[in-house]
């Protein structure tokens, strides 16, 4: 542990409470809206309110990241999504609960996360320098998934069963311990800027580094297809999982626990990424996590049997993680640390503005043609994002010799 440094551990620690409430949350949203209607639009609608902010105020939150210390970013934002939460769970408790007050609490947990995720990717270069990135972001990653899709949704799903109060007051409850060990990491984060600019110049200078960056451009683009995708599957899998009526049939506690699986695989990868992506090399590492990605969302368009379903999240799972170990590691080292935030932002904005759309999609289509067809669109979609890697393995060189140059 001491390779990494004191402050790593603890900001590692800080994410992976974090990590776990929002994994808490992000099945008791879905758990909690499905007693109030079965409208697969109203359910999309809710993940779509949940990642909007990324497509309407990613890049606002990137020059938020470059202009304040980091650490206070987070902090902020995780006292935000503290609050929330216990309004929202108080709000239950005394009957008020309704779709639309898990709407607006969605979209305000959404603004936060912006906020604390893009603070988050821009100040590990600054904690552990860039040379360690790649067993940075490995252990980060284990941690963040282990917290985020192993323990949070069944977590999620024994706390639904015990009472939407205690679902949502548990997490709120662990974002505040978060930031108590967040708070314990020493230092200054704030990037020290050379010449005063306005916030549209912020902004433009973000879109302009990841337009010049082919590395980037394509990464953005093939990451944005892979989340539309995952998140129409995903928004709409609580239909087809949970519910005597549903042709999964789970309760809630095992729709958690296969939830998990997709977490168990992400876990046993971020150990052996970087083995991966020597013994395949970085396009095979790649193309392995775009098929395994496109197994696990269109495996339900085949099969009802939690088993089968199971076995092709873990290996799913396993394929995201190997994908973020290797491409955000590049990434945090392409772009300079005055520029990290907005670059990042930027970056999300592509790659994670797609969510809230696929989420719409899924749900308009689910309502005209079902769900299982849904499911099958979304494999073909990760599919077709096979042919960019012969585009990102010949950005790749130019980007390794951007990369020296930083």
């Amino acid at each position: 542990m001491t390779s990494l440094g004191t402050a790593y551990w603890r900001l590692w620690s800080s994410s992976g409470l974090s990590n776990l409430a929002d994994g808490i949350v992000k099945v008791a949203l879905s758990l909690v809206a499905v007693q109030f209607t079965r409208s697969p639009a109203l359910i999309a609608g809710l993940a779509f309110a949940l990642s909007l902010p990324w497509l309407v105020s990613a890049l606002h939150a990137g020059v938020l990241v470059d202009r304040v210390d980091r650490r206070r970013a987070m902090l902020t934002a995780n006292v935000l999504r503290a609050g929330l939460l216990a309004v929202l769970a108080v709000a239950i408790a005394l009957g008020f609960g309704s779709i639309w007050l898990l709407y607006a609490v969605a979209l305000g947990l959404g603004f936060a996360e912006t906020v604390h995720d893009t603070a988050a990717q821009a100040i590990l270069p600054q904690v552990v320098g860039r040379d360690r990135l790649t067993r940075a972001n490995s252990r980060l990653y284990a941690a963040e998934l282990t917290a985020n899709e192993f323990a949070g949704p069944p977590l999620g799903g024994f706390l639904v069963a015990a009472g939407a109060f205690a679902a949502f007051a548990v997490p709120s409850a662990l974002w505040l311990v978060a930031i108590g060990a967040l708070f314990f990491v020493p230092g200054s984060f704030r990037v020290e800027r050379t010449q005063k600019t306005s916030v549209r110049e912020d902004l433009t200078a973000g879109l302009r580094f990841l337009a010049k960056n082919r590395f980037l451009r394509v990464t953005a683009i093939m990451i944005g297809g892979f989340n539309f995708a995952t998140s129409a599957m995903f928004t709409l899998f609580v239909l087809y999982a949970v519910g005597p009526s549903s042709p999964m049939g789970l309760t809630d506690q095992a729709y958690g626990f296969l939830l998990a699986v997709v977490a168990a695989g992400s876990f046993a990868a971020s150990f052996v990424a970087e083995w991966i992506e020597r013994a395949l090399g970085r396009t095979g590492a790649l193309v392995l996590s775009l098929l395994t990605g496109a197994v696990l969302v269109g495996i339900p368009a085949v099969t009802t049997n939690p088993y089968v379903i199971g076995v092709a999240f873990f290996a799913g799972g396993a394929g995201v993680v190997v994908w973020n170990v290797i491409v955000v590691s590049l990434r945090q080292r392409i772009i300079p640390d005055h520029l990290l935030g907005r670059g990042t932002s930027a970056h999300r904005l592509v790659a994670w503005g797609t969510k809230p759309l696929g989420s719409a999609a899924g749900g308009l289509l689910a309502e005209a043609v079902g769900l299982r067809p849904v499911f099958a669109m979304t494999a073909a979609v990760i599919l077709a994002l096979l042919p960019g890697l012969r585009a990102l393995h010949d950005s790749s060189r130019t980007s390794r010799v951007s990369e020296d140059r930083q």
